[in-house]
């Protein structure tokens, strides 16, 4: 009688879903209170003027404008600025 042994399975090779974080307004766009800017994890982007830092880290709106990005002494750091 030939039979064939069933095959080890293979547990190691899962890998987790996408956190969907980035930059979710560039520079340049209006933005109203509220929307978020940038989903991150820790401190990568620092908020400026116009804009408040979530608990997860996230970078959101506070007041209507336009996004800009500023970068000095290495800390890249958020603003929304009145229209």
């Amino acid at each position: 009688m030939a039979h064939v042994k069933a095959g080890a399975t293979t547990k190691g090779n899962r890998d987790s879903i996408g956190k969907r974080l980035g930059i979710k307004k560039y520079g340049g766009e209006k933005v109203i209170p509220g929307n978020i800017i940038v989903r991150q994890r820790g401190t990568k982007v620092r908020p400026g003027d116009g804009t408040k830092l979530g608990k997860d880290f996230t970078v959101y709106a506070i007041k209507e404008g336009i996004v800009k990005f500023k970068k000095n002494m290495k800390k890249l750091t958020v603003e929304v600025n009145q229209v």
